[in-house]
């Protein structure tokens, strides 16, 4: 495949355990990102199908095309025309037991440049954070667990 026409990649460190990270990103109903709403036709393993609505959008759908238990997860969606966005989460350990969570978003594909605008606009001013958000989501969660 070639070059992605657009990449916007970010890292926050999660003050939780890999694991436990794991745990909560592969939970669709901790997928609280608004005005989006997610929901999954299946169990969190490849080939399963998702869908991701956004108010006066049409749903869109991807399917989760790569599990890798505890480390990392992808899913692609199909646009229009040839192009795909993939969205690739990993966690890594850091050396005090907590987590970098990074998140890798990609267009690519023959007509990708037809989206790289519309991408650039959504994703690089809110990645970030959204992803502090929900690693605060995260934290307060494994506190009230133990």
């Amino acid at each position: 495949m070639s070059e992605p026409a657009w990449v916007c990649q970010c890292s926050v460190e999660v003050n939780v355990p890999p694991r436990f990270a794991w745990m909560f990103l592969t939970d669709i109903a901790n997928w609280v990102d608004p005005p989006a709403e997610f929901e999954l036709d299946g169990p969190f393993a490849p080939g399963t199908r998702g869908t991701t609505r956004m108010p006066g959008q049409p749903p869109r759908s991807w399917v989760i095309t790569d599990v890798q238990p505890e480390s990392s997860f992808t899913s692609e969606m199909l646009l229009e025309e040839g192009a795909l966005f993939i969205a690739i989460r990993r966690f890594d350990a850091l050396p005090n037991g907590l987590t970098i969570w990074t998140q890798r978003l990609e267009l690519l594909g023959e007509n990708a440049a037809k989206y790289v605008d519309a991408c650039r606009a959504g994703f690089e001013p809110t990645i970030e954070p959204g992803m502090k958000r929900i690693a605060e989501r995260m934290s307060e969660a494994r506190m009230r667990e133990r």
